[in-house]
């Protein structure tokens, strides 16, 4: 997280957040929106899942995403953590894993915004993919 250095660019910075907030509380149909999940189990802090989230939050408004974060326990994929579960709107939920800054870019610019395939995905009960 970069250091705040004048009181502007902490009030810009309280602007970001209340927009990305405003977003998850006054949307009247949440499920219409790009839901991210991010694994936040003990397993999945340690692997650095809270600055994975972070960053898919500012990547997400830089990109004009609107998707709705959440944080959720254990996944039950500790060997791939940090795991970050994506549900598209139309599309089945799917689980990637092993996500840093770089997987996260790819899966909000490829995944969620132009529908391509990115690796990583755990297969699960849930998806086909």
């Amino acid at each position: 997280m970069t250091k705040v250095k004048s009181l502007a660019e902490l009030k810009a910075m309280k602007e970001r957040l209340h927009s990305v907030l405003d977003v998850r509380e006054k949307a009247e149909n949440p499920e219409s929106l790009v839901q991210i999940k991010v694994g936040m189990a003990t397993c999945g802090i340690a692997a650095g899942a809270k600055q994975v989230m972070a960053h898919m939050m500012q990547k997400a408004d830089e990109l004009g995403i609107q998707a709705v974060f959440t944080q959720t326990g254990c996944m039950g994929h500790c060997h791939a953590e940090p795991t970050v579960e994506v549900s598209v709107p139309g599309r089945e939920s799917v689980i990637f894993g092993h996500v840093d800054n770089n997987r996260a870019d790819e899966i909000l610019a490829k995944y969620i915004q132009n529908n391509e395939k990115v690796e990583g995905v755990i297969a699960t009960n849930k998806t086909n993919q």
